[in-house]
């Protein structure tokens, strides 16, 4: 049977209020203008406008109800003045528990419920007006950051060049001193040559003096030879004796010091050795420093200022640290430090392109594939890391707070001030 509660279910108590149908917002009150005949919003049905919130479901897409559990599909909108309105299932309504915090959809209950509205929207207001602060902080920290970028940009590309043009000193360099110890070993080797010849010249008259054949003739040896002289035997004096060192003779390729020609050789070859290493160290630093500058570091280089630097935090028995466009680690209590990840990219969502980076390519997962890790970027007066998660398996992600992650906002919505 059907019952009609036209006072209490269709309209609110009191003559000022008796054509007020409730459970429907503002925009949505043109549908309800009392007339004969009320046309269900989705347009499938034409019923008689008394059986509008008559507890009983007439619409298929329940607006009939909006302020009665009748309709499966209905919906009731909670005013809740002073705090957020929003809408709740048509089923909760006079169901015994205060939903809406202006009491108002159990309007025909057992339980007395209080308005709260108030209280609640000064506590959201308060924690909006947190935010705005926070926000307003964040996005002058975020411009002094910029302003760095922009400075330490410009010493990058300077110490860039400046590398570029030590490189090429050092080249210079280089090549002289290869050229220097090309010219060193050639005359090394026709030295050795020409050495080996007058050698083999000097040895057969020397064979009768060297007694002890160790390629060269001491005094000692000359002066026990006895020379005849008119029938007399007389010995050299050491000075009749001394012998000239074949490579002092003048007129020979090895006029000059033997010991300072080796000397000269080793010297070139130890600077050739330093002169290599240097140019090859210059090129490292060349190489990263090219590799650094090419990370994209936002559209002001607002985010260059954490390259380098790395963020620590401790969860449970984990020590989680991010080095920002480098990698990621965890390390465990017991000393067992695994990747999480290097550098990748930036994610790229649709609203905020730098507002996640991605890094892959971590540690093999046991029984699964490489560890890897999203880091979402929010707004802050500080720049730190504020939490680490596991939601799958070997999947981690992070909340980085930071100023450069700060982004103006038009409006702030949701909160109503109305008293």
């Amino acid at each position: 049977m059907r019952f009609h509660i036209l006072v209490i279910a269709l309209f609110c108590c009191g003559s000022a209020e008796s054509r007020k149908v409730r459970g429907i917002s503002s925009s949505y009150k043109r549908f309800y203008r009392e007339k004969k005949s009320f046309l269900c919003i989705d347009g499938s049905k034409l019923i008689p406008f008394e059986q509008v919130n008559d507890d009983y479901c007439d619409c298929a897409d329940g607006s009939d109800e909006p302020g009665t559990s009748a309709c499966p599909r209905g919906r009731f909108y909670c005013t809740n003045l002073g705090f957020r309105p929003h809408y709740i299932p048509s089923s909760r309504v006079n169901d015994g528990i205060c939903d809406c915090c202006d009491a108002s959809d159990e309007y025909n209950s057992h339980v007395r419920c209080q308005n709260t509205c108030w209280n609640l929207g000064q506590r959201e207001r308060a924690f909006v007006e947190g935010q705005m602060r926070t926000l307003d902080e964040g996005l002058r920290l975020k411009q002094q950051l910029i302003e760095e970028g922009v400075l330490l940009w410009r010493e990058k590309q300077a110490q860039l060049r400046e590398l570029q043009q030590v490189a090429e000193d050092l080249q210079i360099k280089l090549e002289e001193h290869r050229r220097k110890k090309h010219e060193a070993d050639r005359f090394k080797e026709q030295t050795l040559r020409a050495l080996k010849g007058e050698d083999s010249a000097v040895k057969p008259e020397n064979t009768l003096l060297n007694r002890n054949k160790d390629e060269s003739i001491a005094p000692d040896e000359v002066k026990a030879e006895v020379v005849p002289v008119h029938g007399e035997e007389r010995r050299l004096s050491d000075d009749e004796a001394g012998i000239k060192d074949a490579h002092g003779a003048p007129g020979t390729m090895s006029s000059e010091d033997p010991h300072l020609k080796a000397a000269d050789r080793e010297w070139e070859a130890t600077n050739l050795k330093k002169v290599e290493e240097a140019y090859e160290t210059v090129n490292m630093e060349i190489s990263d420093l090219q590799k650094k500058l090419d990370i994209d570091y936002g559209t002001d280089w607002e985010f260059l200022f954490l390259n380098g630097q790395c963020y620590k935090l401790t969860v449970y028995e984990y020590l989680y640290t991010l080095c920002p466009f480098s990698h990621i680690t965890q390390k465990s209590t017991a000393g067992t430090e695994v990747s999480l990840g290097v550098w990748g990219m930036w994610a790229e969502p649709a609203k905020n392109r730098y507002n996640q980076m991605i890094y892959e390519n971590g540690e093999p997962c046991w029984q699964g594939g490489s560890r890897s890790t999203t880091v979402t970027l929010t707004c802050g007066t500080e720049t730190a890391l504020r939490s680490v998660k596991e939601p799958s398996k070997c999947q981690y992600i992070m909340d980085f707070q930071t100023p450069v992650a700060c982004q103006p906002v038009l409006k702030q919505r949701g909160v109503h001030s109305e008293l």
